[in-house]
């Protein structure tokens, strides 16, 4: 089988929708010369009309998006900072997110944002280093976060499909895997995966933090059996196949690289709880409240979720009850 990896199976998303698909097209900062190592051949391929370099305004660039899909094309922006779609929340969540919902689906907008590297990349501080996929997922745009080569594949061709605005997070911590892929395929939108079975604890993963959540379940295999449950969307959420497996183990853990208040580990527990009695008090491992990750590389390190602390909410869920 070939190997693949997390960045390269992007390209290879957006060059085969293009191939397939006339009216997709990318646009963003940047892009012709692949600042962000994903855009890489696509301009020799598809030329100047189809990738598009765009002036530093990212709020005029989306509403151009909108814009144009309204018109019935598929535009494609990258982002090449997390942070960036703060500015553009107003274009994404008021015009093209809702515009279908208050004409009666008389519109269609399908455009993707794209996100490489989201989350904290090593030394690039507090306005570079945010992972804000719940702000999409609490307003109700389609919001997904890949965390194998095969599910960045299959994630974002689905996204560009898709009829509705479709928020993609490719996680920093996530680009540079790599993975034996047989096959690429679509991934549908709103289905989650059970990447590890077990039957002691299910500890619901979000982005690169599954491979954490599956070390931690192999370092802790004789002692403690761990389910390890993938969303791969945040919204629509899989909530039949999450309370399926807390159904069976009867415990839960959420690892999420985002921070504490208003996140999406919040909502999973909370929804968890009003439909599951658990045996013992649900975990979550975030980053703290209100963080901003600093410059400093072990200071960055040490506001983000890692593996120690997943294995001590593991035992401590285990040892309750």
């Amino acid at each position: 089988m070939p190997r693949l990896s997390y960045r390269r199976a992007l390209t290879r998303a957006l060059a085969d929708e293009m191939t397939r698909d006339e009216s997709v097209f990318l646009l963003g900062e940047d892009i012709r010369v692949a600042a962000a190592n994903v855009t890489t051949g696509l301009l020799k391929k598809f030329g100047p009309e189809r990738v598009l370099d765009t002036p530093l305004s990212e709020q005029a660039f989306t509403s151009f998006a909108t814009g144009a899909a309204l018109a019935g094309a598929r535009p494609v922006i990258e982002f090449q900072i997390p942070s960036l779609l703060f500015l553009v929340f107003e274009q994404i969540v008021n015009h093209a997110h809702k515009f279908p919902l208050m004409t009666g689906g008389q519109c269609a907008v399908p455009v993707t944002y794209l996100v490489p590297g989201s989350g904290s990349r090593t030394g690039w501080a507090g306005q570079h280093s945010d992972h804000p996929y719940s702000l999409f997922a609490h307003v109700g745009v389609t919001t997904v976060v890949p965390a194998t080569p095969a599910d960045a594949y299959g994630l974002l061709v689905s996204a560009i499909r898709c009829d509705d605005p479709v928020v993609v997070f490719a996680p920093a911590g996530a680009l540079d895997l790599r993975a034996d892929v047989a096959d690429l395929a679509p991934v549908p939108l709103g289905r989650g995966l059970v990447r590890r079975p077990g039957t002691d604890v299910t500890v619901v993963a979000v982005g690169h933090l599954v491979h954490d959540a599956l070390a931690v379940a192999d370092e802790l295999a004789g002692q403690v059996s761990v389910e390890v449950f993938d969303p791969r969307t945040l919204y629509p959420f899989d909530w039949d196949g999450l309370l399926d497996s807390v159904s069976r183990t009867g415990r839960l853990v959420v690892v999420d690289d985002s921070n504490r208040s208003c996140g999406i580990a919040g909502e999973i527990i909370a929804t968890v709880v009003e439909r599951v009695p658990l045996a013992a008090p649900p975990r979550r491992v975030t980053r703290p409240d209100g963080a901003v990750l600093p410059f400093a590389p072990a200071l960055d390190r040490a506001v983000q979720p890692g593996r120690d602390q997943l294995t001590a909410a593991i035992q401590l869920t285990c040892k309750d009850g």
